[in-house]
């Protein structure tokens, strides 16, 4: 076997050898990543549902732009079982990856309890301000209509305005975007929970 043949079998064993290393590390750590992620989620949760003490989980199936997608939304309730709101989590593309933001919206669901980043890969000491309690604060109390929307380099003037971070825009955009486009499919799928049940053909008030 010459020296050439000898490396491509050297490199090839290495290779494998190294994939199955991963690969049983990533089993391995999986199971804590997610778990750790799901804690962190049920804190925010709880942190954008004021006065809540449980919740309980409906999940929809939608169309997405990708497919067939599964909303999740937790109803909070305080102690004596009442709903006190709703949170879900909306996700969108950032600067540098995928941003993931935990959401509070109010009984009367016109307005929000409150927001807070759950996953970002912005970039530091810019987009990376979108977690900040300056960037999140504005979301608490935040109208949602017609729709939430952005300023630059100025001061909200209307209930439904936040400020984007300076020099991150896109970070900024990215976020309100997610929160719009969740926000509606969330109000379509309440709105279908909460529907009075059809009458019966042949009841009270159905016809033959």
């Amino acid at each position: 076997m010459n020296q050439s043949a000898k490396m491509i079998v050297v490199l090839s064993v290495f290779a494998v050898l190294s994939g199955a290393i991963l690969a049983g590390f990533y089993h391995s750590v999986h199971p804590r990543i997610l778990k750790n992620k799901l804690e962190e989620e049920r804190k925010m949760i709880f942190a954008v549902l004021e006065g809540s003490k449980s919740y309980d989980t409906v999940e929809k199936t939608i169309k997405g732009a990708k497919g067939p997608e599964i909303v999740k939304i937790f109803v909070g309730k305080d102690e004596s079982g009442n709903i006190v709101g709703y949170a879900f989590t909306a996700k969108g593309p950032g600067f540098a990856g995928t941003i993931e933001v935990v959401v509070g919206l109010k009984l009367d669901k016109k307005t929000m309890f409150g927001l807070r980043v759950l996953n970002q890969k912005e970039t530091p000491g810019l987009g990376t301000k979108i977690a900040q309690e300056k960037f999140t604060g504005q979301f608490k109390g935040l109208s949602i209509e017609p729709k939430i929307e952005y300023v630059k380099n100025k001061k909200p003037t209307k209930p439904n305005e936040i400020q984007a971070v300076t020099g991150a825009t896109i970070s900024s955009r990215a976020v309100v975007n997610a929160v719009n486009a969740r926000v509606a499919a969330v109000l379509d799928i309440l709105k279908e929970e909460n529907a009075p049940p059809e009458a019966e053909e042949g009841g009270a008030n159905g016809r033959r």
